[in-house]
């Protein structure tokens, strides 16, 4: 066995000679007849049909996944459960909105992401997998970096890392000011009449940022932010035959686009992130489905994230223009921090207990899953003074949790937080009245959360 080192926190951290995904259990049983609408039943369908049920019997967790009421504003349910005490036990899964509690369970090696362990028996999970088509699998399933944890998220991981170092992403700075420059250039005889801030700016430009670092020919842009939406609804737990149908069919076109750049780029190498995943060889060499996978997550994560933070930020400065004239004048790096802190563009995230393990004075028993509440954690009134005021000025407001913590601490972070500074800078300094209008439609996920539609002028 070989040794290497990669850095986590700052800190080196050595691993052996980098393991690979055992792929040989998924798929095994996909050409059967009925065989996705199995997989949709035992991944999502179960988890559905239980906390329907658990909501009906007056279970609040359950409620806050089912209710449409509580989906689409999550913040009163939230305070609720803080009022419940740091960890609340439901019928499916334990819950917190404790800011100290849901960083200890996004850090601890105690708790892993991914579905191998949770609340089905191992059985089920193993049938599951075995159901589902490897072009199925979503940013959910392993071999997904969401979903790997110990050694072999630390490999996929080491050969992205430099690609988001904070100091490559600041040198991008340049070019990702001329991005969201056209784009404005292209708004500006548009505003007088309205558009739609989504599909004009706030998803176009980390799209066509992310396109730039990965090599996609702007061609096939709109393409990616259409099939990204469909996949991102796989990060609930709860998505109907209809909505899992809808998913899988842009996880197919995903991955038979990436594949094509993959054949691509080993007839004609480039200098690209996706073309150096390629390109790697040895006991670093990416097997065909890792490679889809680490590059479909990387492009998910870089423009998922910020869409919707640049949404949310609009609509939460229209509501306080207070605060957009403090912005203005003090700087907008702490007021994208506020927004991540105020209404988080991914509200939760879930942990399996990898051994039986004590949680603020609550017993969790190997195999049991606690659901790190980051919206209700980011409004916590032991961390934050007056949690409930959006405030752009707020000196902690990066004491967030919205880009997760731990190992699993959001890659694109550092892309996401510069993105939405320029964004915000440069739309404010171009359209200094910009006005949200009626008419805008959020999204349906409950684990994101941001605006589908939304229509502005200016």
């Amino acid at each position: 066995m070989t040794t290497g080192s990669t850095t986590q926190g700052g800190c080196p951290v050595a691993y052996d000679a980098p393991p690979h995904w055992d792929q040989t259990q998924v798929g095994s049983r996909s050409d059967w007849p009925g065989a996705r609408r199995i997989s949709w039943f035992l991944r999502y369908g179960l988890p559905r049909l239980g906390l329907r049920a658990s909501a009906r019997r007056g279970d609040l967790i359950a409620q806050m996944t089912t209710e449409h009421d509580r989906r689409s504003d999550p913040y009163a349910g939230y305070e609720e459960l803080r009022a419940r005490g740091p960890v609340i036990r439901g019928r499916v899964t334990y819950a917190t909105v404790d800011h100290a509690v849901a960083r200890e369970v996004l850090r601890s090696p105690q708790f892993v992401a991914g579905t191998e362990l949770g609340p089905l028996p191992p059985r089920l999970n193993r049938l599951g997998r075995s159901f589902t088509d490897v072009l199925d699998l979503g940013p959910v399933d392993a071999p997904s970096m969401l979903a790997v944890n110990g050694d072999l998220h630390l490999r996929y991981r080491r050969l992205v890392t430099r690609a988001f170092a904070a100091k490559n992403v600041a040198q991008q700075e340049e070019r990702i000011r001329e991005i969201t420059t056209r784009l404005l250039d292209d708004l500006h005889d548009d505003g007088s009449q309205g558009f739609d801030l989504v599909a004009r700016y706030a998803g176009q430009l980390p799209v066509q940022v992310i396109a730039d670092m990965l090599g996609v020919t702007a061609d096939d842009r709109d393409k990616l932010l259409h099939w990204g939406d469909g996949a991102a609804l796989m990060l609930d737990p709860d998505l109907s035959w209809s909505q899992y149908q809808h998913a899988v069919d842009g996880l197919h076109q995903l991955h038979d686009w990436v594949l094509r750049q993959i054949t691509t780029l080993r007839d004609e190498p480039a200098d690209t992130l996706l073309g150096r995943l390629v390109a790697t060889e040895g006991e670093d060499a990416l097997t065909e489905v890792e490679l889809r996978m680490v590059a479909m997550l990387v492009l998910a994560a870089g423009f998922e994230t910020t869409v919707n933070l640049i949404s949310n930020a609009v609509v939460l400065l229209d509501d306080h223009p207070e605060q957009r004239d403090a912005a203005t004048e003090h700087g907008w790096s702490n007021a994208v921090e506020e927004a991540f802190r105020y209404d988080p563009p991914v509200q939760l995230t879930i942990r399996t207990a990898g051994e039986d393990v004590e949680l603020a004075g609550t017993s969790l028993k190997r195999g049991e899953t606690v659901l790190a509440m980051i919206g209700g954690a980011n409004r916590d009134p032991q961390v934050f003074d007056d949690p409930h005021r959006f405030d752009v000025t707020r000196p902690n407001a990066d004491a967030h949790l919205s880009l997760s913590d731990g190992p699993h601490y959001c890659l694109g972070a550092n892309l996401a937080k510069l993105e939405g500074r320029v964004a915000l800078e440069l739309l404010y300094d171009r359209f200094p009245d910009i006005c949200v209008r009626p008419g805008g439609e959020r999204r349906t996920n409950r684990v994101l959360r941001g605006w589908q539609r939304l229509p502005v002028s200016v």
